[in-house]
């Protein structure tokens, strides 16, 4: 039962880990419809921004605060300049996106060389909780469960409560109705790739501790899973990615316990599983909404 707790703390924590990457990717196709292949780099960016700022100062905070700013940065820089001439061309946003994702992971090697950077735990999430019965839960992974949660709450109370969260699903249902009524769909639809590339980067920093160590191809690594996140939870659905995330963070932490091997053809099975009995993914609507 021990083992069982375990990995099922393990998988959660790294489930909502690909969940930041994963909203925002459901955040930028379900409301934008862009198909956004470079966020797999605004995640590493995050990464090495986060390590390098944390092995330099030893505030950890600070590192995540600037793995943030740098998401943001290079996020208004793809949509700027590469995304919006392409709006509406799913061909074209694919190829070029791609190309983005490997420019901005071959200037990681150019900043911090080819080399992985090494990470340790800030000291105030270091140890772990030892309970009754053997089971013993690590002090960060819980961190990045209750982050996760906060995360996905917040995300939920911006685009169902707030008047800005209108704003963008009716700019979704409508966009030349909504700037009849004088409101800049543009700088919202900015907004929304901005706060999608800031989760994308933030996600990069929580990971770097997590992992120990960050080198600059596990953006590509991480943006594969998001993306089946993404089309098992349903393209457009905020709570089927969570779910998603979850299922694949969870199957993950068993499969690489008991059989590593099949860890990462247990996911494109569950894909492939999902695709065949529910081609919208598992909360998925025809359009997509968040």
């Amino acid at each position: 039962m021990d083992v069982i707790i375990n990995l099922l703390v393990n998988g959660i924590s790294t489930g909502l880990l690909i969940f930041l990457l994963a909203a925002g990717l459901t955040l930028i196709f379900g409301l934008m419809d862009v198909l956004n292949f470079a966020h797999g780099g605004l995640f590493v960016w995050g990464a090495f921004m986060g390590a390098w700022v944390f092995n330099e100062t030893g505030n950890f905070l600070l590192s995540v605060a600037a793995a943030i700013l740098i998401g943001m940065v290079l996020g208004l820089v793809l949509e700027r300049f590469l995304i919006r001439p392409v709006y509406g061309n799913h061909v074209r946003q694919l190829l070029i996106t791609l190309g983005g994702m490997l420019v901005l992971t071959e200037s990681i090697k150019i900043l911090w060389g080819p080399n992985p950077i090494r990470v340790n735990l800030p000291e105030w999430l270091q140890g772990s909780f030892q309970l009754d019965g053997g089971v013993i839960l690590i002090k960060y992974r819980l961190f990045v469960i209750v982050v996760g949660i906060i995360m996905y709450a917040a995300l939920w109370l911006l685009l169902s409560k707030t008047r800005i969260g209108l704003m963008i699903r009716a700019g979704v249902i409508d966009k030349e109705m909504v700037q009849a009524m004088g409101i800049n769909v543009k700088a919202i639809f900015t907004f929304v790739f901005l706060l999608g590339s800031a989760m994308a980067a933030m996600g990069g920093a929580l990971l770097a501790p997590y992992s120990g160590v960050v080198f600059a191809e596990m953006g590509m690594q991480y943006a594969v899973l998001a993306f089946i996140v993404v089309i098992i939870g349903g393209m457009g659905s905020l709570q089927g990615s969570a779910l998603a995330s979850l299922i694949v963070g969870v199957l993950g932490a068993f499969m690489a316990y008991y059989i590593p091997d099949l860890s990462l053809a247990l996911n494109m099975l569950l894909l492939a599983f999902v695709l065949l009995v529910k081609p919208t993914g598992l909360m998925g609507e025809k359009g997509g909404a968040v």
